[in-house]
């Protein structure tokens, strides 16, 4: 039997080690605190204003005020220019 029925009736269901988490963004997340991210922060901040490196500016803007919202403008204008609907649809229909 190919044993389908012992897996919980999840398939990416793991048994043991899960290998869907990783253990580098475990580390990161109990490596990380406050004063750690606010000093990465200002030294974007002082290599953005000091360096005027725009590539650290544009991170640092972007964690700061966050990314802007992409828009697309729609202008949809249709004109119809001498056009008569009936003349369309004429239709010659034979008398019977």
């Amino acid at each position: 039997m190919d044993k389908r029925k012992d897996n919980g009736g999840h398939s990416t269901k793991a048994k043991g080690v899960d290998k869907r988490k990783n253990q580098y963004k475990d580390a990161l997340s109990l490596a990380g605190d406050v004063e750690s991210v606010s000093k990465v922060l200002e030294m974007l901040y002082s290599k953005a204003v000091d360096k005027k490196d725009t590539n650290a500016a544009k991170i640092y803007l972007a964690y700061y005020l966050g990314n802007p919202q992409q828009s697309i403008e729609q202008n949809n204008t249709h004109t119809m220019n001498d056009f008569n609907i009936k003349d369309l649809l004429k239709f010659d229909n034979p008398k019977p």
